[in-house]
């Protein structure tokens, strides 16, 4: 999810701008019925899904097919138009307020990995050693 949201990602800008303004409560998890179970943006499509697999008899994957077509989603990725298709978002999605370069998501994430590993290097020092 991340990388989705970077100035180098290839899908449309329409889309970036839903899943940036997405909060974790605007995703839905999909596919449960499946034992496949995804975290997707909620819209149209997710809905759909969702209200198939929550019939008494649940659905099958012959139900859903057309729903989760991956050549749909990307469609949807391509044209902007979110209600199209099913765009995958993870739980952090509510954590992303901007959309940087690449670089600049590995350079946080190797300064945020070493700024830890120091505060537990200093955490651990404060034990006696045995």
């Amino acid at each position: 999810t991340r990388f989705m949201l970077t100035r180098e990602s290839a899908i449309h800008p329409d889309i970036k701008q839903a899943l940036l303004e997405a909060s974790l409560l605007d995703t839905r998890l999909i596919k449960r019925t499946l034992r496949r179970t995804s975290r997707v943006l909620r819209n149209a499509v997710s809905d759909e899904v969702v209200t198939l697999e929550r019939r008494p008899q649940g659905a099958s994957f012959e139900e859903l097919e057309s729903l989760l077509s991956g050549a749909r989603g990307h469609a949807a990725l391509q044209s902007g138009k979110v209600h199209d298709g099913l765009i995958c978002a993870s739980q952090v999605i509510g954590l992303i307020d901007d959309i940087p370069s690449c670089a600049e998501v590995v350079e946080r994430l190797v300064r945020q990995c070493r700024e830890r590993l120091n505060t537990t290097e200093v955490f651990m020092r404060s034990f006696p050693a045995s």
